[in-house]
């Protein structure tokens, strides 16, 4: 049966495309979802009007999905995860466990049914993970598994200098009422 997809269906188009699928499929899923409609003459005219709506809207999908996977590509995630002897997890990273880390890191929303880890991530270290962002492009995702009790440098370094600061200006008040005492 032939329908006409009125938004992205992974493995069979985008938006606009008429294909060819199982009248089951059809009757019992795409059509009672508002997925797609018939491909009848009528909407087939329809559809002729809509094409270059649906271009331009294709055009900003494109262009948002390359930002996001500049954006993706550019960081290196952290994902902590609990860990054994020698750096082995306890079980395995997740997708969902990836997409927190976006979340987290770069306050962006990701599909976790879009994250295909290829095989299981178990050891500590870096990893590649690729995410599916629309059609064929997608974004290589650079993964650092970490031990979720060991102590985050970053903080560390930064409390030093603070707590430096507050002895100096302890130090300073000392001797500024040693000062007005004499």
């Amino acid at each position: 049966m032939k329908v006409i997809l009125l938004e992205e269906l992974p493995g069979k188009g985008g938006e606009g495309d008429v294909v060819e699928v199982a009248r089951g499929f059809a009757n019992n899923y795409l059509l009672r979802k508002g997925i797609a409609v018939q491909a009848t003459e009528g909407n087939l005219k329809q559809l002729e009007q809509r094409r270059n709506n649906i271009a331009k809207r294709e055009e900003v999908r494109i262009s948002d999905a390359q930002a996001l996977k500049a954006k993706l590509e550019s960081q290196v995630l952290t994902v902590k995860a609990k860990v054994g002897d020698e750096g082995v997890l306890f079980g395995s990273v997740t997708a969902q466990m990836i997409v927190e880390a976006v979340k987290e890191a770069l306050d962006l929303e990701i599909d976790r049914r879009r994250v295909d880890v290829r095989q299981a991530i178990k050891v500590v270290g870096e990893h590649a993970v690729e995410v599916s962002l629309y059609r064929d492009i997608k974004a290589a995702l650079k993964l650092n598994v970490v031990d979720e009790a060991a102590p985050e440098p970053v903080e560390e370094a930064a409390e030093e200098p603070a707590e430096e600061a507050a002895a100096e200006e302890a130090a300073a008040e000392v001797s500024e009422e040693a000062a007005v005492e004499e």
